[in-house]
């Protein structure tokens, strides 16, 4: 199955100066079949060693010397290295690879390196070192978009959702097929087994036990990290971050039994191993988002909408019953599914960012459930579940911060449309006027070039 982050290791292997590249994310997102499905089509032959089975090769790491580390991987690997490229998988096994690879890049900078890792925080919460900075590149990896998704059960569709034009909407059969393909997404997810399985199958049946062995996988790998009191919280995290999608953090309620200090750790690491995201509050005062963005207020994604519907105990039998609205409106769904989407247009190369803004006042609360930055455009983006909901926080926003565009996700084929209205402040009522780009909830890979274009005519460009 492709993935579109194939585009960016050309450009890696194509660097003149080129380091190390290290694919970090979560268990199960495609990082060693990406690597795989690269080196075969640039050619290269790939010499990968899984250092899970060859825990020895920590003690051959920890002496950096070059020679004698090429030596045993090329042996390891049974591919000569003049020519082709290595690939260090479970890279979070032998810790001492990874200040290794900074040698590796001065000493023999012709060779492609790439290593891959799961849980790496983990190990590095464990050891005297930290990664080599400035002398690797990093591609963080996600589970597969919608729009991945599309191009393996459904291609054409997939140039329908990507060509999604407000001025030119699509055909109301395009419309529906898309929403239909959306609800599979929601049920099955990107997790690329989880794909594979329900483009071979439709077997909602046999997806629920990919997710199933996934979980338990994850449950697994935190007993190899953690132990005692930790690994019983991060365990109980696992299963409790998916119920609490869309909802202010409150380490209490994410584990009543634990000092917030420990939650806060807990959740710390789950965020920095990507098993979930942090979306954090802005007070939008300008770009970047994250100069005023505060670390007490937040809420969390967890890392894959499917996963997140098996872990909050979504029966598939009983979800394909759920009509559209009602399945996007169950725990927060349809905000799930939009923030893993905006994570995955990130392009990779920086670590994950998504936030939000609200604003407690006592004449009335108001949230914007995402807030982007496109160029020198500050864009609030709303998520409706259905195909009607108030506009009150997204109008509240646009009075204060006057942004020129708005963004709103719903079930409707997509429009653009100036909105006047008012609303209540301090002095009374005061008129607000926005421009919001409403698209279909299948859409979101095509934000970028719409905002672009409005951004384009704006300035008064083609």
């Amino acid at each position: 199955m492709k993935r579109f982050a194939e585009e960016t290791l050309h450009g890696w292997l194509k660097a003149p100066r080129r380091k190390p590249l290290v694919l970090r994310g979560a268990r199960q997102v495609g990082k060693t079949t990406l690597v795989r499905q690269f080196a075969a089509a640039a050619g290269l032959g790939l010499c990968e060693v899984n250092l899970e089975r060859h825990l020895y090769l920590d003690r051959v790491f920890e002496s950096l010397d070059t020679v004698r580390i090429l030596r045993e991987l090329e042996a390891l690997g049974g591919v000569r290295l003049d020519g082709a490229m290595l690939f260090l998988d479970e890279v979070q096994a032998t810790p001492h690879a990874l200040p290794a690879l900074r040698y590796l890049y001065e000493d023999r900078p012709e060779l492609p390196v790439a290593a891959a890792g799961s849980l790496l925080e983990f190990t590095l919460a464990d050891h005297g070192f930290s990664m080599p900075v400035g002398r690797i590149r990093y591609l963080h990896v996600g589970p597969m978009t919608f729009g991945e998704f599309l191009a393996a059960a459904d291609p054409e569709a997939m140039e329908e959702a990507s060509a999604t034009d407000p001025d030119e909407p699509s055909a109301d059969a395009v419309h529906r097929r898309l929403s239909r393909r959306l609800r599979e997404y929601l049920l099955v997810g990107g997790l690329p087994e989880a794909v594979q399985v329900h483009c071979e199958s439709g077997s909602p049946l046999e997806v629920a036990a990919v997710h199933r062995s996934i979980a338990a996988t994850y449950e697994d790998d935190f007993a190899k990290y953690a132990r005692g009191a930790q690994l019983g919280r991060l365990q109980r995290l696992f299963r409790t971050v998916p119920r609490t999608v869309g909802q202010p953090v409150s380490y209490r309620r994410l584990d009543p039994d634990a000092r917030a200090a420990e939650v806060g750790r807990a959740v710390e690491l789950l965020v920095k191993a990507r098993v979930c995201h942090r979306v954090s509050h802005s007070n939008c005062s300008g770009l970047p988002l994250g100069a005023d963005a505060g670390r007490r207020t937040g809420k969390l994604l967890f890392m894959d909408v499917g996963l997140m519907n098996h872990v909050c105990g979504l029966d598939p039998i009983g979800v394909e019953a759920m009509d559209a609205v009602r399945l996007v409106n169950e725990g927060g769904i349809a905000e799930q599914y939009v923030g893993q989407q905006l994570i995955g247009l990130s392009g990779g190369e920086q670590p994950p960012e998504l936030h939000y803004w609200l604003r407690n006042a006592r004449r009335g609360n108001a949230e914007v459930d995402y807030v982007i930055a496109h160029g020198d455009w500050m864009v609030p983006v709303e998520v409706k579940a259905g195909s009607s909901g108030s506009l009150k926080s997204l109008l509240q926003f646009a009075y204060e911060k006057r942004p020129p565009l708005a963004v709103r996700f719903d079930a409707n084929p997509p429009s653009l449309q100036t909105v006047r209205h008012t609303i209540r402040v301090a002095e009374g009522t005061q008129p607000v006027t926005v421009r919001i780009l409403s698209l279909p909830l299948y859409a979101v890979d095509a934000l970028p070039r719409l905002v672009g274009e409005q951004r384009r005519r704006a300035r008064g460009e083609q």
